[in-house]
C-alpha cells in the first residue's frame, strides 16, 4: 500500500495550475496534501491564491491519479522524491519558489555531491564547443556537472562529463519518457546508465514555453556556481545566470571575442561584475575546492581528449579521426577514407545528424 500522503501529494501536483507555490500554499494551509484534497470546495476556493476555478480542479483529483504515476516510475525504473524527504536536495530547499516533488531517474546519489552548472548556446561556434568539452573534462574530475540536456552547449558538456568517467546531472524541461530533443536519445540512455535525469514533471508530459525558463531555477538550484560558456543576448543561458545570482550562486563566463554573437551574452556578464572563467581552477576556487589544475595547465588552450561514439561504422570513425585535429573539405575526406564520394557523403550525413559533425561553407566538414 503507497503511503497516502504521497499519493496525495502527486495527485495535487498533477492538477492544471498547482505550480510548487500553489502546492506549497495548500499543504501550508491544510496541513498536508491528503486534508487538502478532503478539505470542502468553498475553503479551497477561498485559499490565497487558489479561487474557484483551481478549487473546482482539486476537487476532481485523486489518489489514483498519484498511483498511476508511480507505476510508471517504476516500469522505467525512476523514482520521485518529495520536498522535506531525507534524500531531498537540502540545495533545492533553500532556493526562492522551490519545487515540491521531483523525479529522478539514475544515480540519485549525484544529488548530494557537488555540482557546477555548464551552460551555453545550441547554436554553438567551434571555440564554445572546444571550451566547454575542456571545462566539463576538468570539472569532473571534482565535482558534478549539471546542464540542460538541451542540444548544443549542454550535449556537449554532459558528454564530455560522461566520456571522463565523471558525474553528470541533466535537467528536463519535460517528463520521463519524453526525449527532447529527439537528436539527443543515444545521451538520455548514457544519463540514465550512467548519471542522472531530474525533471519536476511527470512522465510522459512534453515541454512547453514556459517549462524551460523554470527548468533553468533548477540548474543552478543544484549547483555550487554557474559556468555560462557562450550565449547570444536573450540566451536561456542568462536566464540561469540571472536564476543563480538570485539563489547567491558564484557566476562566471567564458571570454569571447566581441565580434561573435554568441560571445556577447558572456562579455556582458564579465563587464557586470562575472568571473572570467579562464580555466577551471577559476571555477575550483569559487566554490571552495582547492586545485593543482592550473599548473598542471588545464588552461582553454588545452585540447581536451575526444573519444569517439563506440557505435560509429568503420568508415564513419575513419571520417571522425581525420576531422579530429581540424575540419576537412569534403574531397579530402573523400581521398582518406578511399571510398565513393556518395558513401563519404551518407555517412557524414548519419554523423551530422547525430550531430556530432558540423557542415561549414564551401563543403568544409568538422568535428561540433
Amino acid at each position: 500500500m503507497e503511503d497516502s500522503e504521497v499519493l496525495a501529494t502527486l495527485a495535487l501536483s498533477l492538477v492544471p495550475g498547482i505550480g510548487s507555490q500553489r502546492l506549497r500554499a495548500l499543504v501550508a494551509t491544510f496541513g498536508s496534501a491528503q486534508a487538502a484534497l478532503d478539505a470542502p470546495q468553498a475553503k479551497l476556493a477561498a485559499t490565497f491564491g487558489i479561487g474557484p476555478a483551481a478549487a473546482t480542479a482539486i476537487k476532481d483529483a485523486r489518489p489514483e491519479d498519484g498511483a498511476r504515476v508511480l507505476q510508471r516510475l517504476r516500469q522505467l525504473g525512476a523514482s520521485v522524491l518529495l520536498a522535506g524527504e531525507p534524500d531531498f536536495p537540502d540545495q533545492l530547499e533553500e532556493i526562492p519558489d522551490p519545487p515540491m516533488v521531483l523525479y529522478v531517474w539514475g544515480d540519485r546519489s549525484l544529488l548530494t555531491q557537488a555540482g557546477v552548472a555548464l551552460v551555453g548556446s545550441r547554436d554553438h561556434t567551434t571555440y564554445g564547443a572546444e571550451a566547454a568539452r575542456i571545462l566539463a573534462t576538468a570539472v569532473a574530475q571534482r565535482a558534478v556537472v549539471v546542464s540542460g540536456m538541451a542540444r548544443g552547449i549542454d550535449a556537449l558538456v554532459h558528454t564530455a562529463a560522461l566520456d571522463a568517467g565523471g558525474g553528470t546531472i541533466g535537467v528536463l524541461g519535460n517528463g520521463f519518457g519524453v526525449i527532447y530533443p529527439a537528436a539527443n536519445r543515444e545521451l538520455y540512455d548514457r544519463m540514465v546508465a550512467h548519471g542522472c535525469l531530474v525533471t519536476e514533471h511527470p512522465p510522459g508530459e512534453r515541454p512547453h514555453a514556459g517549462s524551460f525558463p523554470r527548468r533553468n531555477r533548477l540548474i543552478s538550484g543544484l549547483a555550487r556556481a554557474v559556468v555560462v560558456i557562450e550565449a547570444k543576448a536573450g540566451s536561456g543561458a542568462l536566464v540561469t545566470a540571472d536564476a543563480g545570482l538570485e539563489q547567491g550562486r558564484p557566476i562566471l563566463a567564458v571570454p569571447g571575442p566581441i565580434t561573435s554573437p554568441t560571445s556577447y551574452g558572456c562579455n556582458k556578464l564579465i563587464q557586470q561584475g562575472a568571473k572570467a572563467a579562464l580555466c577551471v581552477a577559476d571555477i575550483f576556487e569559487e566554490i571552495g575546492l582547492p586545485s593543482g589544475l592550473r599548473q598542471l595547465g588545464a588552461e582553454l588552450s588545452t585540447p581536451a581528449p575526444r573519444v569517439p561514439p563506440i557505435d560509429l561504422t568503420g568508415l564513419q570513425l575513419t571520417l571522425w579521426h581525420r576531422m579530429t585535429t581540424e575540419p576537412q573539405h569534403v574531397d579530402a575526406l573523400v581521398a582518406s577514407a578511399q571510398t565513393r564520394p556518395a558513401d563519404v557523403l551518407g555517412a557524414l550525413t548519419e554523423l551530422e545528424l547525430r550531430g556530432l559533425v558540423r557542415q561549414g561553407p564551401g563543403m568544409i566538414f568538422g568535428l561540433t
